[in-house]
């Protein structure tokens, strides 16, 4: 076996190698948009928003729910997408929720 074609299965066992890594970026594109949403939508309760901004609340959560089920479903695209929702509106819950309070 000669060096150069030791090399060249070394560059195919690195391309096959790499494919898998980055075919497998699906789930982590889901827990990177799954975290913020999910502290977003624990900052809207302490806020008050299950009270002062139902729809916002309520929602974000319907979307956090959807995300879940479609990852145990294996597709993070969407799950992504559903968590991205989740957090925006609870970041909207908050802050509804936050201008609503008494002032002190």
């Amino acid at each position: 076996m000669s060096a150069s074609s030791g090399g060249a299965s070394l560059v195919r066992i690195l391309t096959l190698l790499s494919a898998l890594w980055l075919g497998d970026c699906g789930p982590g594109l889901y827990l990177a948009s799954l975290r913020p949403a999910v502290r977003a939508v624990d900052r809207a309760r302490e806020a008050g928003a299950e009270e002062r901004a139902t729809y916002d609340y309520y929602f974000a959560l319907a979307h956090l729910d959807k995300a879940r089920e479609e990852a145990a479903e294996s597709a993070f695209q969407d799950a992504a997408d559903h968590a991205r929702v989740a957090r925006e509106h609870a970041e909207s819950a908050e802050a509804a929720s936050r201008a609503a309070e008494p002032a002190p």
